[in-house]
């Protein structure tokens, strides 16, 4: 490959990369959440006020950090899964036990969770997309969304800026 035409290529891919991450910044926008199912279904993009009509929970966690008592209201992110095809239910069950979400925060953070953690059919704790803290919508800090969990003996798999969920299949 001459110089010429090696350039030409280094200068396609870091364009299609600059591409990408331009992309990537709009999905990862602190005003919406994307929810991504597997292949078969389309992913689900929301706002604060998508989530108004969606049955709400209350639940109360003691943050570790503060040593402070903090009350959210939200949806279950079970409720949120089914709407992208997640089994859940009786369907979870076999292979799907094998199921996990990955939540994304605006910053990069990410942590995971098994699908029999999410379902309240199968798990005695409350997994939710809060929007709420203590009355008040959540401040720029944590929102305008939060995922929150409530069986962790610490908030490290709370997700403050939650920007992507993301549901995957154990190989």
């Amino acid at each position: 490959m001459n110089r010429t035409r090696l350039i030409a290529h280094l200068s396609m891919i870091s364009l299609l990369t600059c591409a990408l991450l331009a992309q990537d910044g709009n999905v990862t926008s602190k005003e919406t959440l994307t929810i991504a199912g597997f292949a078969d279904h389309a992913p689900l993009t929301l706002k604060v006020a998508d989530l108004k009509p969606i049955a709400h929970v209350t639940v109360t966690i003691h943050n570790s950090h503060s040593n402070a008592d903090e009350t959210y209201s939200g949806v279950r992110l079970s409720d949120l899964l089914a709407k992208v095809g997640a089994p859940l239910g009786s369907d979870l069950r076999g292979k799907a036990l094998a199921d996990y979400v990955v939540a994304t925060g605006s910053d990069g953070y990410r942590t995971v969770l098994a699908l029999g953690e999410i379902d309240p059919a199968f798990h005695p704790g409350e997994v939710i997309v809060a929007e709420v803290m203590n009355g008040k919508p959540l401040d720029d800090h944590s929102g305008p969304m939060k995922l929150v969990v409530t069986e962790d003996k610490r908030p490290a798999r709370s997700v403050r800026n939650l920007v992507k969920l993301e549901l995957k299949a154990a190989d």
